[in-house]
């Protein structure tokens, strides 16, 4: 990516942080409680933690709200979404800087990430709580299974492309408005994302500027819409914010890569339960509400 395209999205990226803040004061302002708590601000560094490092973070956060019961089940899209986005977008501003990508691809699927966002935010929003869990379940189902592939090495490596052409880039950026709208539902981008721009033949480290940069401009679409709507957890979004950002910048500049192997195990065993027990949730649910036999 040449130097003129990096900063003009650094320029937007900048314009877009000024966006979400103003977003949040005004989505925030006389709500309570606002005051962080230690329970959630340890799961907001702990998820970002690994998030930089490519493992996600939505699907581990929403496993330790239901293991915590710190945030109910219907506002924890919302949530994760208006929580995240100031770390995405510090993310997002480290790695589209410091990996080459060719602007028209990384662009192109930032733009299909967004539009997905706003789309899928705006009916997610008005969903009863029991579509939710319905929706969070399967998504977090097939996540699960992608952790697993990834720990066993039977997805596909990626060639060494900075970026698609032609009907390749096509297929990148319908997939990518596709994850954009399962974004809404709190199901995370970047597991799919590493696994699209694989088998598309783009080298996995441009992966990161990729999906980093499609969450940093779509979660502020999405949170905003969350945020009007009143479908947040108030608290757990100040605490995310303060136990992310720190998160990240450790993850990036001390960190910067660890095995993650037996990580992802770990997480594809959590993400399972969790998948298990809202699918349980939703079914109980539909069975209490069925009418009686005639």
């Amino acid at each position: 990516m040449s130097f003129d395209a990096k900063q003009l999205l650094l320029g937007a990226l900048a314009l877009v942080t000024l966006y979400h803040i103003a977003s949040l004061v005004v989505g925030l302002r006389g709500r309570k409680p606002l005051t962080p708590t230690p329970t959630l601000l340890v799961i907001s560094f702990v998820a970002n933690f690994f998030d930089t490092l490519g493992i996600g973070s939505f699907a581990t956060t929403t496993a330790a709200f239901r293991a915590t019961k710190t945030v109910r089940d219907d506002v924890i899209p919302g949530t994760l979404n208006a929580g995240y986005t100031m770390a995405t977008l510090l993310q997002a501003v480290i790695y589209t800087q410091a990996v080459d990508v060719d602007p028209t691809t990384l662009i192109g699927m930032i733009a299909a990430a967004v539009v997905g966002a706003w789309l899928g935010a705006g009916v997610v929003a008005k969903w009863p709580i029991n579509r939710i869990r319905l929706g969070m379940g399967l998504c977090l189902a097939a996540a699960a299974a992608l952790f697993i592939a990834q720990a066993l090495n039977i997805l596909p490596g990626g060639g060494t492309a900075t970026g698609v052409t032609g009907v390749k880039l096509g297929i990148a950026l319908a997939g990518n408005l596709v994850l954009g709208a399962l974004m809404t539902i709190g199901i995370g981008l970047y597991g799919p994302c590493m696994l699209l721009v694989s088998m598309l033949g783009m080298s996995p480290v441009t992966a990161f500027p990729v999906m980093m940069g499609s969450c940093a401009f779509l979660m502020p679409t999405a949170a905003t819409q969350f945020l009007r709507a009143g479908r947040v957890n108030y608290q757990a979004v100040t605490s995310m914010i303060i136990g992310g950002i720190p998160a990240v910048l450790i993850a990036a500049f001390l960190v910067k890569s660890m095995p993650l192997n037996v990580l992802r195990w770990l997480v594809a065993a959590v993400v399972a339960y969790t998948s298990f027990t809202l699918l349980q949730s939703a079914r109980q649910a539909n069975t209490q509400t069925e009418p009686a036999a005639v």
